[in-house]
């Protein structure tokens, strides 16, 4: 009888519990950080553009409100996830060079993939 009246339903609370924190959403502070990450990015992705697809650490903090480790750190994540290529000039300047932001020009003579 106890383990009917007390072991069961204490076992299946607990398993509810625990999947209940598995799936559970990001807290208030890891949503924020993860929109202020996306949000750095963004103006990172928008200076690009308009230094024509190459950036250096020091244009980023100069243009913007970051400093040169959450710069660099930024730089870094956008090349982490394609968006971004380093590049190493011949005095040991790293350039991080926007691939695709150089090509938008192109983007008005696209074509359908089983067209080209």
């Amino acid at each position: 009888a106890f383990i009917i009246a007390v072991l069961l339903p204490g076992a299946g609370g607990a398993g509810l519990l625990y999947l209940h924190r598995k799936g559970a959403p990001l807290g208030m502070g890891e949503a924020r950080e993860r929109l202020r990450k996306q949000t750095l990015e963004s103006e990172v992705v928008k200076l690009a553009q308009q230094k024509g697809g190459k950036l250096t650490v020091v244009e980023v903090v100069a243009e913007t409100a970051m400093g040169a480790d959450e710069a660099e750190a930024v730089l870094r994540s956008l090349a982490e996830h394609g968006l971004a290529e380093p590049e190493v000039t011949d005095s040991g300047l790293i350039v991080y060079s926007f691939y695709d932001v150089q090509k938008l020009g192109e983007k008005k003579d696209s074509r359908g993939l089983l067209d080209a």
